[in-house]
């Protein structure tokens, strides 16, 4: 993350005594921290374990801090620091949008250790005062924008620093990837006036319809925590469902991630996909779109794993989860699968939800931003507050 949340969380800690160590992978890393508190690993990522495994114990670490937990080397510290009994805390943009971060011991998502018995989530939130919605911090578009740029660019650039180093994710080469995500970016309003009319007038027709928030084809919740091997097998599975299961007067609304660099084309997958199953009709493939009316008027939604499926539930709409999510609980979301959720899924239990909703935000959010300087400074000192006194992953009150 090309964000100074972390040096800010180390300054804090240090000012009390810990020790604090970074460990850059790349020139990229090294870019946003470097100095006496940071180290470099330049060896071949098959020595890494070892490295890693040395260095936690000679070191005598007591806590690991990563973004996210299933990049190839941090998964494999992970791994490793688990086995040595050292904690693990992981972040990364909140489960709930816009302003908070998440905060939590282990992992995320399917990996994350927040119950999904109803039971237990309702004797988590008892006592929780309700939640105050209202956004206190607008992140800086510009700056994450700017520090993503100058990551890559450094990298790719510069990669002869760091000469074997591998990137984990599966996102397209830097030359390709950047030039397309900054036209995406400067044609995105010019698309959402567009789609949004059509959107308007759907809903005012009072057309029945299912919505599919789309994922980017290289999020590591696909990946790592999803039945699919990326978007495309996620749409056919979709469709097919649709196809065979779905009310015949009813719609399938696609909604195009708004980061999404538009290097494959998904709605050239969906109509070939719902051609095979005759469908061909009934399914729209949105550029843009007002998300919280989408939803709204949706008969149900559907996702993988997105942090959208927390806006349905919400929003009090049927939702149902096709991969691993901290949200996939029952009484929340259809338990009955994917060909039964078109014509027997219900809305979530308002209350579980306000109940979900509580002790996920004491538990494993802070309120804050990456980049816009007070949310960055109060997420960083609550980060430091909570590995100080050992509460990570702990109701918050």
């Amino acid at each position: 993350m090309p964000s100074p949340f972390y040096r800010q969380i180390a300054q804090h800690l240090k000012a009390e005594g810990w020790r604090v160590t970074r460990i850059n992978l790349c020139t990229g890393d090294w870019l946003f921290w470097h100095g006496e508190d940071a180290i470099s690993y330049r060896g071949r990522r098959s020595q890494w374990p070892r490295f890693i495994a040395q260095f936690l114990t000679e070191q005598g670490v007591t806590h690991v801090l990563l973004l996210g937990e299933n990049r190839r080397y941090h998964r494999q510290a992970v791994d490793i620091a688990l086995e040595l009994g050292i904690q693990v805390v992981v972040n990364d943009f909140g489960y709930i949008r816009p302003d908070w971060i998440t905060f939590e011991r282990n992992g995320m998502s399917g990996g994350s250790l927040f119950p999904r018995d109803p039971v237990a989530i309702r004797a988590m939130a008892a006592g929780l005062p309700d939640i105050d919605w209202t956004p206190r911090f607008a992140d800086s578009a510009f700056h994450m924008a700017r520090g993503d740029l100058l990551y890559n660019l450094s990298n790719l650039f510069m990669g002869w620093l760091y000469p074997f180093y591998r990137r984990s994710d599966r996102r397209p080469h830097t030359l390709i990837y950047t030039p397309a995500s900054g036209l995406r970016l400067l044609t995105n309003r010019l698309r959402q006036k567009r789609t949004e009319q059509s959107v308007q007038q759907l809903i005012a027709s009072q057309q029945a319809y299912y919505l599919f928030p789309l994922q980017l084809d290289f999020d590591f919740q696909i990946v790592a925590y999803s039945p699919f091997d990326g978007i495309a097998s996620s749409i056919a599975h979709v469709v097919a469902s649709f196809a065979r299961h779905a009310p015949k007067h009813a719609l399938l609304l696609l909604k195009e991630h708004p980061w999404d660099p538009a290097l494959k084309n998904w709605e050239r997958i969906l109509q070939r996909e719902a051609a095979r199953w005759g469908v061909g009709d009934r399914v729209q493939y949105l550029r843009g779109g007002h998300l919280d009316s989408l939803i709204t008027h949706a008969q149900g939604v559907v996702t993988v794993n997105s942090t959208t499926g927390m806006r349905a539930l919400q929003l009090g709409r049927p939702l149902v989860v096709l991969g691993q999510a901290v949200f996939d609980v029952p009484g929340m979301t259809h338990q009955g699968g994917l060909d039964s959720f078109w014509t027997q899924a219900t809305a979530p239990d308002a209350g579980l939800v306000r109940d979900f909703l509580k002790a996920v935000a004491a538990a494993l959010q802070m309120r804050g931003v990456f980049f816009e300087e007070e949310g960055l400074r109060l997420a960083a000192q609550e980060a430091a507050r909570r590995l100080l006194g050992d509460c990570v992953g702990t109701i918050q009150q």
